[in-house]
């Protein structure tokens, strides 16, 4: 125990808390790739690519951070996961690994086709690394078939359920306004007028498709509200989501585009943390069988081991935020090319 907390439920926040920052983190840098097509100027383009060039890197470390997180705390939970979503995280991995190309070779060389090539490739790319971490969250939320030795018992088809693909495009609306928020901070002129534009209509299609996901999770996913129920204290939580919601669409209209990416990243925050509170202490469900499913206790480590993964953890996470902090405040501001850009 430790501050009144088991070590399992305690890990279990830690490892919420790294994803938590990697959607918010490397939600932008994404969010800007989606909306890289739009984008029809070459300098726009490249001014695009550079909002994210000091940091995007970087942001990927709090993947690799929740996936050890996962797999040093919850072993049976991670060899489970990633068994049964092998293929749409393979088709995630692959995504980030043509995003990290694209933006590297895009710049390599002036002819047209060969940036057109990967300008297409990097916005691709960021689609489909966003839908699949949609359609991920989306089955681990609904739940998933499990044999009685936890291991997924259905076809990879199941995935493409119509709850999963609502979250997955609800995803990437998100991570469109995000990414476009992000731009309204970083760029001026005529891009920054097209960024606020794009913020807009993400906006819209966010809500929309959010209001939608919320309906159709109350009729067909019942579960997913059973804890709000159980405990109305928990109510503050879809409360406090929608006004983050609402308040983006408020301060695009004052112009407050600080305020705008600040509610964005709220958003994310309280969607995820909403999520986490209503599959506690499930890692992942198995509706066929509930006895099957995989909790924070049946998979977790030992406890001594995970006594000290925490004491690391605490010393290291924030470590590796300070760290964020640092890269962000060195290149706040508008973006200015020069002969170092992509």
């Amino acid at each position: 125990m430790f501050l009144g907390l088991d070590y399992a439920t305690w890990w279990f926040l830690v490892f919420g808390a790294v994803i938590t920052g990697y959607a918010i983190l490397d939600g932008f840098d994404l969010g800007a790739g989606i909306l890289h097509l739009f984008l029809k100027k070459e300098q726009s383009r490249r001014i695009a690519l550079n909002a994210i060039g000091p940091v995007w890197d970087g942001n990927e470390v709090w993947l690799v951070i929740g996936g050890g997180a996962l797999f040093a705390g919850f072993p049976v939970a991670y060899a489970a996961i990633f068994s049964a979503f092998y293929v749409p995280f393979m088709v995630f991995i692959v995504g980030l690994i043509f995003r990290a190309v694209a933006i590297e070779f895009r710049s390599k060389e002036s002819w047209l086709w060969w940036r057109r090539l990967w300008d297409t490739t990097y916005f691709v790319a960021c689609t489909v690394v966003s839908l699949s971490l949609g359609l991920m969250l989306g089955n681990v939320a609904q739940g998933i078939p499990l044999d009685e030795h936890r291991e997924f018992a259905g076809h990879w088809l199941l995935f493409f359920n119509p709850f999963a693909l609502l979250v997955a495009f609800t995803t990437v609306a998100l991570m469109g306004m995000h990414g476009a928020l992000f731009l309204t901070l970083k760029t001026e002129g005529r891009l920054f007028v097209k960024s606020s534009l794009l913020a807009q209509n993400f906006t819209i299609a966010f809500v929309v498709l959010f209001g939608i996901t919320t309906v159709y999770t109350l009729l067909y996913v019942p579960h997913l509200s059973d804890r709000l129920r159980q405990h109305p204290a928990f109510f503050f939580l879809p409360l406090a989501t929608l006004l983050t919601v609402a308040s983006i669409p408020r301060h695009l209209t004052k112009r407050k585009y600080g305020w705008a990416f600040l509610s964005s990243a709220l958003t994310i925050a309280l969607l995820l943390i909403t999520v986490a509170v209503e599959v506690f202490p499930y890692l992942v469900y198995a509706p066929n069988e509930p006895a099957n499913s995989i909790t924070i206790y049946n998979a977790a480590s030992s406890e001594k081991t995970m006594r000290l993964l925490l004491r690391i953890a605490l010393m290291g996470t924030p470590l590796v935020a300070i760290y964020t902090g640092f890269v962000f405040w060195t290149f706040k501001g508008k973006v200015r090319l020069d002969e170092t850009s992509y």
